[in-house]
Parts: C-alpha cells; structure tokens; sequence
C-alpha cells in the first residue's frame, strides 16, 4: 500500500535529523566522512591479517631496505659522493636541492624514501581488499608520511638551515607575518595575496566584448571581432561551473578567446553564476537548458543559419557531451563540431579524485550540502589540494612560513584562488549519475525521459587531455574513442589539468602527441595510442585552429552584429559581465 502523507513527513524528519548529525561532523573532518576512511583502514587490516604471505613479505622488505640503507651509511661514510640507494618518485621534487647530497640531510632523505617505497608495500596488493579501498589506505598513508618528511622540518631540511643562519633567524619572523597575514585573509574570506593584481577587466579577462545574454545561470559574451572578415561558424566555449570563465581568457598574451578572435573566429562564451543557498535546487538538467541550450539558442537568433562548434571545458565539457547526445536523439543538428578539453565521458577510471567519491562520502557530501544548500569553494579546493600535497600544501608552507618567502602569484594562480560553489541537487546528481553510477557511458542519462547516447553524436570531434591531469586524468579522457562513431582527434598535450590547456604559442617547453582516428578505423588501447601518435613541440591551439578552419566555410564574411536587439539580446554591457565578480 502507498504510504499516506504523514509516514512520508515523518521518513523525511527521520532522514533530516541523520542530515543534520552529519553536517555537523562534517566541520570536524573537513568534509571527509570517518566511515568511509574506516571501512577502508579495516578492510585492509582484516585482509592485512588474514595474509601471513604478505605479512612475511613486508618482513624480507624491510630487512632488504634496512640492508640497503646501512650499507648505503657506511659507504657514503667514506666517500660523501656515494650515488644514493633510492631516487625520489617522478614529480617528488623535495630533495632535488644540492645541499639534500650532503651528510647527514641525504641520509634523511634516503631514510625517508625507502620507509615511503616500503609503506607503499604495505598499503598495495594485500589480497582480498577492495580495489578503492586500497586506494585510500595508500593516499592516507602518504598523507601521514608527508606530514613527517625531513623537508617538513625546519630542523632537517638544509635549505631553511642555510637560510636561517643567512638570515640571523629574520626569515622565521617573516614567515610567522605571513602566516598571519594568510590566517586573517582567510578568517575575513578574502582572496590569498596578490590576487588584488589580476582583476577580471582590467589585467585578465580583457577581451573586448559585450554581455548579450543573461539569465538566473549564465551570462553570454560575445567577443568583438579582430579582423575584417570572420569564419562564417561561431564559436561556442562552455567552461565549468566550478572554475570562473576566464581561464581561457587570462592574460593577453595566454587567452585562448583572444587567440580565437585574432584567426577570425565569432566567439561566445558562457559565464557562470557563483550558486548562493537560494540556488540549492538547481538540477543537472537546468544547467543544460539555461547553460548550453539557452547559449545555442541566444547564437542562433544571433548569428543565423550557421551551425556552431561548441566546446566544453572540464565539467563543461562533460556537461556540452549530454547536450550533444540529447540533441542527436532530438535530431537537433545545430553544431558543426565538438571540442573537448579536459573532460570525462566515461568515469570508471576517473583518477584520484575517485578517492573522495564512494558510498558513504557521497551521504556525507550531500548532507553537507543539505545543510548549506551548496559545496562551498573551500572544501572543494581542499580536495584539490591533497591530491597534490606536496606541490600545494607542503611546499608553500616551507617557502612562505619557514624560509620567510612568497610565492610569487601568477594570472593562473590567481585564477585559481577565485573559485566557486556547487549547488546541492546539481552536485550530488553529477556525483552520483556519472561518478558512482557512471550513466553517460553507459547510455543510461535521461534527457526529457529519453537517454543521452554519445553514440549518436555525428559531428566530428577533437578531444585534448592533459599529461599530468589529477582532476581528468588523460586516460579517462580517451575513453570517448569507445563510446562515439565518428571522427576523432585526440590531442595529450604536456602540463596539467590547466597549464596544459593554457598552452598558448611560443610557451617554451610545450609539446603534444596527435592523431586522428577516422570513423571505421580499429580501436587502439591508451599505450598502443602513444606509440603511434605524431610527436610535435609546441602548442596544440594552432592544430585545433587549423582543425576548426578545415570545418568551416571557406568563404569569410562581414562580422555579424553584437546581440540582437530585435529579437531579445541586446549588448546589456561590457565584458566580463557581472556574475565573474560573485564571490
């Protein structure tokens, strides 16, 4: 029988209750949830226990490690330029200073990584565990072996000697002004220093342009033109909403937009608003309709009859890959092709963000986010920010805190620091649907009661990853070889999640793999794709450009007008608009 109204109110006063107890705990872990990280550390013990093959192994490890180090002492005893017995991990740039080769600071550190290599033994291939669990067992016992790392230590670490013996110990007073200085920023909820030196319209974010579009979600810029005539196709950027649109329009001399409108393209991007406990019902769907659908829509009455090539950015790209799918089923071909940068389609494999992402920390997200009705920019930055301790964290404690430094402040790290929120339903949906439940690559997103197929897409594609991406790691990324049947271009481009796409010409060291897979041509794994993809130094941006000139009309034409007054998108006012200042 269907329950009546009241048992219904009295399940949800059951549930709200469960809610709030949550929410609470969850000032105390940072937003961790302590029953996930358990069930992890006791799924590892138990199986650790159960295993005395493991157990006897770790023993002739430790033995062997011990071994080496010993004989490692003695022999660097006698000659100070004994090689080391360990090197750091790729990326582990702790002790690459010289001062780390000397007695006894090399000892530390080889001290440390053997007992680092050993830990990872300890927390890998202990039979029986859960996959993810092994996962986070391993990710804590970093986070906790970090916390002890001799460059950690001001009383360990030869660089902070050499500076505080410079310094007559002046470099710990700084530091403790810095400390400060950061403490009242952040208690007072302002930027961290030397964001005041970026403002969006001023020194980033400077793209001529007007505001011809805005609703409750977006606001829609569209570039002034650079050149006499213009590619006939306009372009459509759709960013994502947890990043602040202007990582593709930085500085002039790394803006992707500005880049775009100097080759003659029509650009319009999407500017998203900073979701506020108003906006707690804000659903995955109204992010398509008044994101991406609104877009195209306020495009089409703009610039008519021409189809647009969209593309999408992290989760905007994700996001523009179900309006994609959900137009193909609608027959709707308004796009001319389909950009992907940085962005997952299929998230079996979805990285190290996975960590943070189960069951059980999902209750505690949305009960947090219950409670606020958004996640707020703080928590997810944390996230962010352990995947990469040592870079983030670590790192800029010891040059800001015990070496009495700064570090210096960049357009992209300002960016950075200007982050966003997450409205509650929108983001346990995106969490659970693709994450845990990973519905788009298996054809199972509903759009208006019908699935979002990437299968259907036609449209060519150009998809970039990144080398070093921690947020959509590239392989990940790939994965949208085996979910569409079309035309494809992969570009793994150098750097990271943002570095690498902001990767404009003549940035010194950039390089990039491509290939394109035509749409009967054989499925290659990640590595097979590495080994046959063409090698090439530079920026990919001048190979997207020619790959978007090659899918245009040839013939270019007069700049259309800015808005379209008569048919309701009039220029409301000057780039970058208003919602890029919401804090």
């Amino acid at each position: 029988m269907p329950r009546t109204i009241d048992e219904s109110v009295s399940s949800e006063a059951y549930r709200a209750i469960d809610q709030m107890r949550e929410a609470l705990s969850a000032h105390l872990t940072g937003g961790l949830s302590p029953a996930s990280l358990a069930l992890a550390l006791i799924d590892w013990y138990i199986h650790l226990a159960a295993a005395p093959g493991k157990r006897l192994e770790l023993i002739d490890k430790a033995v062997r490690k011990s071994a080496r180090l010993s004989t490692y002492l003695a022999a660097a005893g006698v000659d100070p330029e004994t090689p080391p017995c360990i090197e750091p991990l790729p990326g582990d740039y702790r002790f690459r200073a010289q001062a780390w080769s000397q007695q006894p600071f090399s000892s530390f550190a080889q001290s440390f990584l053997l007992a680092q290599q050993w830990w990872h033994n300890a927390t890998h291939e202990v039979p029986g565990v859960t996959p993810h669990h092994e996962d986070v067992v391993s990710f804590m016992a970093r986070q906790m072996l970090d916390v002890f790392s001799p460059s950690n230590n001001p009383f360990t670490n030869p660089e902070v000697l050499s500076k505080t013996i410079e310094a007559g110990g002046t470099n710990f007073v700084k530091g403790f002004q810095n400390w400060m200085e950061d403490a009242a920023r952040a208690a007072s909820g302002r930027p961290p220093v030397g964001t005041e030196n970026f403002t969006p319209g001023e020194e980033v974010a400077v793209t001529p342009g007007k505001v011809v579009y805005r609703n409750h979600l977006i606001e829609l810029i569209q570039y002034e033109p650079a050149t006499d005539k213009v590619l006939a196709e306009p372009v459509l950027i759709v960013p994502a909403w947890i990043m602040k649109y202007y990582i593709l329009d930085l500085s002039p001399h790394n803006s992707l937009v500005r880049y775009l409108v100097e080759k003659g393209h029509t650009v319009f991007c999407i500017s998203w608003r900073n979701p506020t406990a108003d906006d707690r019902n804000l659903t995955m769907d109204d992010y398509r309709k008044l994101g991406v659908m609104a877009a195209l829509d306020a495009i089409n009455a703009i610039v008519p009859d021409r189809k647009i090539h969209a593309t999408g950015y992290c989760l905007g790209g994700t996001l523009l890959s179900i309006a994609a799918a959900a137009m193909a089923q609608h027959r709707d071909d308004r796009l001319a092709s389909l950009t992907l940068f940085a962005a997952q389609t299929d998230f079996a494999e979805p990285g190290e963000l996975a960590l943070f992402i189960d069951h059980s920390q999902l209750h505690f997200l949305e009960s947090m986010m219950w409670n606020r009705g958004y996640l707020s920019a703080d928590q997810m930055a944390g996230a962010f920010q352990l995947l990469r301790s040592n870079d983030l964290i670590w790192s800029r404690i010891v040059r800001d805190y015990m070496l009495g430094e700064r570090t210096p402040m960049n357009d992209l790290m300002a960016w950075n620091a200007d982050s966003t929120r997450m409205p509650y339903r929108m983001h346990a949906e995106y969490l659970k649907r693709l994450y845990l439940d990973n519905e788009l690559a298996t054809a199972r997103f509903m759009v208006d009661g019908r699935p979002a197929a990437l299968q259907n897409v036609r449209v060519p594609m150009f998809v970039v990853g990144t080398e070093r991406d921690h947020v959509a790691p590239w392989q990940s990324v790939y994965k949208i070889h085996h979910l569409t049947d079309t035309d494809l271009v992969f570009v793994l481009t150098s750097g990271g999640h943002n570095a690498g796409i902001v990767s404009e010409p003549g940035h010194k060291g950039r390089r990039y793999r491509f290939a394109e897979r035509r749409q009967h041509d054989p499925y290659l794994d990640p590595q097979e794709w590495v080994e046959t993809a063409s090698a090439r130094d530079g920026s990919w941006w001048l190979e997207w450009s020619d790959w978007l000139l090659g899918r245009s009309t040839q013939e270019r034409v007069a700049p259309p007008a800015t808005g379209a007054a008569d048919k309701r998108y009039a220029p409301l006012e000057d780039a970058p608009g208003t919602y890029v200042f919401q804090r």
